[in-house]
């Protein structure tokens, strides 16, 4: 995809899976790609339709926990656009976690029971539910591996006072809760997230993508205690089996290691799982929209016209 230019735009920047312009330093257009990355590096296929499908289950889950805090997003002109207010961001992930899971088992299944400084309990299995939602939450870094960090060190380390922590953890646990009960009326369980937040002025405000495969996990919940007892897999929907395809194929983002190819049918495969999450998590089919570049952008400029 080609770059676009806006009127009255100040700023660029390429993520790793969106393109985001800044306009007149207050309002932000976010266009989600197809692109995939995993271990922070970007894969080299892009995945059809997953941009649209991100940007439309952000949208969904935004609209429905604005009553918990307010949120960045305006408006949604085009499948892959979102349109919102430029925060400043606070530089760390709020990550909460209400399983044993992904980083937090990797950890626990080496011996150690502190995480970000959480104690998580002796005698948890893989997946088991935490005694209620922990957060363990990464440093936002600009370029390569986000890292853990503290509630102690957040707070000494002046990425944010404790104020703003208190209630970054309220407004995380929260809006954990809100995207639980939208999971669970589709029979699926929320397993753990992350929440990114800004502020302008002195208000905090929710920011980026929330509740989608590629910030979320998900488990079924129709048989999830019986997996569990037998010690089975438990069935998931989430960017965590892109991962572990590409552990399978000895690739963990560290130096010296080769991205493997990715064949037509796999990238088919990664785009019906994404797919699927959509339909599940919203409970609608999906439509699948293109559009050409020009009617995108077509749809950004009125956008814009009307919001400034």
């Amino acid at each position: 995809m080609s770059f676009f230019q806006f009127p009255r735009q100040t700023a660029f920047y390429k993520g790793k899976v969106r393109d985001v312009y800044t306009i007149d330093d207050l309002l932000l257009v976010m266009i989600a790609s197809n692109r995939i990355s995993a271990f922070d590096v970007i894969l080299p296929s892009p995945i059809p339709f997953k941009g649209q499908v991100l940007n439309q289950i952000a949208a969904y889950m935004l609209t429905a926990t604005r009553d918990i805090c307010p949120n960045w997003l305006l408006e949604v002109p085009a499948p892959t656009v979102s349109i919102g207010k430029k925060c400043v961001p606070f530089k760390i992930e709020m990550v909460v976690r209400g399983n044993l899971t992904g980083h937090a088992w990797r950890t626990y299944a080496a011996g150690k029971r502190i995480l970000c400084g959480v104690a998580m309990p002796d005698g948890m299995k893989e997946n088991d539910y935490f005694p209620s939602p922990i957060i363990t939450p990464s440093t936002k870094a600009a370029e390569g591996h986000d890292e853990d960090i503290s509630a102690d060190e957040i707070i000494a380390g002046g990425l944010a006072t404790k104020n703003e922590w208190d209630i970054l953890r309220q407004y995380a646990l929260q809006l954990f809760e809100r995207g639980k009960q939208i999971a669970a009326k589709q029979g699926l369980i929320l397993v753990d997230t992350k929440y990114e937040f800004g502020k302008i002025g002195d208000t905090i405000y929710l920011m980026d993508e929330i509740h989608t495969p590629d910030s979320s996990r998900y488990f079924y919940a129709d048989g999830f205690e019986e997996r569990q007892a037998t010690g089975e897999r438990q069935k998931q929907l989430s960017k965590e089996f892109v991962r572990e395809w590409l552990i399978a194929n000895n690739f963990m983002g560290k130096e010296g290691q080769t991205v493997p190819a990715m064949s037509d049918e796999w990238v088919n495969t990664i785009s019906n799982r994404y797919i699927e999450l959509y339909e599940k998590v919203i409970g609608t089919a999906f439509i699948p929209e293109a559009l050409t570049e020009e009617e995108t952008k077509k749809r950004i400029i009125a956008s814009l016209q009307k919001l400034s």
